[in-house]
């Protein structure tokens, strides 16, 4: 065992000046792109296949390097955990998911992941030892983009769903989430859910423009808005695009052309903060001179408020009638995913706002437009997230951005924010650079 000097200090004269090495953060943030790299340079790494493996593969065995501890439930999200000094304190916990859309970006998830790890590195690299453990999650199947639902693993872990009915979930090629989760080694016998968490901080890009816009680098993050999602299925009848008279037709895709139209007038009724989204549609037969029977398609809407996302819901359903009645189709409308709108805990949220003040970045206060894991886990442990800006806003895209400074600012947020939470009453620090126990 190391021979150390271990001196009581007070968590300010401590950790005051501790910051986090930003360029080991972006060498680790590049590195990882290259797993699923696209020509574009964005990344496309679906969740639970054989690139979701690689890349979790080589961030797991980044965070066995810093002497964590790793572990992998049922739902296959993963768990490394840097022991505290005191074993039976609850974790704080920090994370996000790996997995990509089919054309997404460098930092969408990766970012929040790969600033814990650096945090769990920060603090070896210090010698400091918390009274609490601090964690990494991995959660899997955050994006929704290859199994419904959406941000499945955090789900899973809060007893928003089972892991039963997550296993069983089915993607375009019919095979199942459960199946694909042993396919790539990650399906572990950890319990889902249960653990004990003294709270959860989630760092990622913005994925909008008001940070980049204000000239902020830090977005304390207060809470998000309520998310609806549906599937949408309109019938009508193939027909030869020739002989059938355009009165005498039942073309789905009419149908479904119109519901976008009401889907972005219902959103402008609801503004500045509804939103309103199709964003997947599949025709049959898709045949250049077939009218089309079948069509399928998907709706996403959001608002900061419950009232009003129940009324965009009645607005939804009634448009859908309406259609279906005028041009003699059927619809299928099924709501597939909803959380209502969170706030997060009041005083995760004010470990944020210190630590941005202390380390005297520039920031607002703001509510997350997308859905996060950390919507989540906020049902089962104080929550809050750490925004940074992306170039133009933009996110979900090849061409996702951020600068490296903003990243380094938002993990030194996060290291604070952790150490606020995780300290306890004293803390170790010796010049050797190992771990306290």
């Amino acid at each position: 065992m190391t021979t150390r000097s271990a001196v009581l200090h007070s968590p300010k004269s401590a950790t005051g000046s501790l910051r986090v090495n930003g360029g080991r953060l972006w060498r680790s943030l590049m590195e990882l792109a290259q797993i699923g790299a696209t020509p574009k340079g964005g990344v496309r790494r679906l969740a639970l296949t054989g690139l979701d493996g690689q890349g979790r593969d080589l961030v797991v065995g980044w965070l066995k390097e810093t002497g964590s501890r790793v572990e992998i439930d049922g739902a296959g999200n993963i768990f490394a955990t840097r022991p505290g000094r005191d074993p039976a304190a609850p974790v704080v916990l920090t994370g996000s998911h790996i997995d990509t859309q089919p054309s997404g970006g460098k930092f969408d998830g990766n970012y929040g992941v790969l600033a814990g790890l650096e945090v769990l590195r920060t603090l070896n690299d210090a010698g400091i030892a918390t009274e609490h453990p601090v964690a990494v999650a991995i959660w899997t199947n955050e994006e929704g983009s290859r199994f419904v639902p959406v941000m499945g693993g955090s789900g899973a872990f809060a007893g928003v769903h089972t892991l039963e009915h997550l296993l069983q979930q089915r993607d375009v090629d019919g095979i199942a989430f459960g199946d694909a989760l042993k396919d790539i080694g990650y399906a572990g016998d950890a319990p889902v859910g249960g653990r004990a968490l003294d709270a959860y901080f989630e760092a990622h890009i913005e994925q909008g423009p008001i940070l980049e816009r204000e000239d902020k680098i830090v977005g304390v993050v207060t809470g998000a808005l309520g998310l609806s999602w549906y599937d949408c299925i309109w019938t009508g009848q193939d027909a030869h695009a020739g002989p059938t008279p355009m009165e005498a037709r039942r073309d789905a895709l009419r149908g479904a052309s119109r519901m976008v139209e009401a889907i972005h007038a219902l959103a402008m009724r609801h503004v500045p903060d509804g939103r309103a989204t199709v964003g997947f549609m599949q025709v049959s037969p898709n045949s250049r001179n077939v009218v089309p029977g079948l069509v399928k398609m998907t709706v996403d809407m959001r608002h900061p408020s419950d009232e009003h996302l129940a009324t965009m819901d009645c607005e939804l359903r009634d448009a859908a009638a309406v259609i279906a009645r005028d041009l003699r189709l059927e619809c299928n409308l099924q709501q597939v995913d909803h959380f209502p709108a969170s706030r997060f805990d009041s005083s995760c949220v004010a470990a944020v706002r210190a630590a941005t003040r202390a380390l005297g970045l520039p920031h607002r206060e703001m509510v997350s437009g997308a859905g996060h894991d950390a919507i989540y886990i906020a049902r089962v442990a104080p929550t809050s997230m750490i925004f940074v800006p992306c170039k133009d806003g933009i996110s979900h895209n090849e061409t996702e951005d951020a600068r490296p400074e903003h990243l380094e600012a938002g993990t030194n947020v996060l290291l604070h924010a952790i150490l606020a939470r995780a300290l306890g009453s004293r803390v170790t620090s010796d010049s050797s650079g190992t771990e306290g126990g």
